[in-house]
């Protein structure tokens, strides 16, 4: 059974599906917030976000985890800028806490740890692609990005592993814009590891005021 998350302060002015695999854009004025909603649980959303006024200025992981001093996200944490200036504050998240270091799957990446055969397969780095040259940005414009609700726990060795999501049916994200930014997801595809379930799933963005 799908959760009914809490409703949101404010006016919507923007409520949207996206499907599974899929990319998205869109403008966050600051003060607004963006929630998003894990529809059917177990479901990585790929991040990345660029300030609106300074497209040289955009999200880093680097800056982020050095100032908070911690790889995950909770609530509370600050998305900075490469500029160390706060993008988005995470006002409120159901989840107990979300990957900045787990990055985003490619074409390439697949097929060196799960075979040739993947070579094909839809990844985050084409829908990042996709999305972004609405904007004119390439690769050289893609930065290490932040994963919401996926699970890449830290061993104390320092490894690193992706397993089951820590997401359900109906959690959420609440992510207040400190800047107007530009946000752009990648709804990820992946299908060889545990981060989706092995089945993506649609996720649901709403943009308040």
């Amino acid at each position: 059974m799908t959760a009914s998350p809490p409703p949101l302060a404010g006016s919507i002015v923007h409520d949207e599906v996206v499907p599974a695999r899929a990319p998205w854009l869109h403008t966050i004025k600051a003060g607004q917030t963006l929630r998003i909603v894990d529809l059917e649980g177990n479901q990585a959303v790929d991040f990345l976000a660029y300030s609106a006024a300074d497209d040289a200025e955009r999200y880093s992981a680097q800056d982020t985890i050095a100032a908070q001093g911690n790889v995950f996200l909770r609530e509370g944490s600050v998305l900075l800028s490469n500029e160390g200036a706060p993008m988005m504050t995470v006002v409120a998240t159901a989840v107990a806490y979300h990957d900045t270091i787990g990055g985003a799957c490619s074409c390439e990446s697949n097929t060196l740890r799960y075979g040739h055969h993947t070579k094909a397969q839809h990844a985050c780095v084409e829908n990042f692609l996709i999305a972004n040259a609405r904007h004119g940005r390439g690769k050289r414009d893609m930065v290490g990005n932040v994963n919401w609700f996926m699970n890449v726990p830290v061993e104390a060795d320092g490894a690193l592993g992706i397993v089951d999501g820590i997401s359900a049916p109906g959690l959420y994200v609440d992510l207040r814009a400190e800047m107007d930014v530009v946000v752009v997801v990648s709804n990820c595809p992946q299908i060889n590891n545990p981060c989706n379930g092995f089945a993506p799933t649609p996720v649901r963005m709403i943009v308040t005021e």
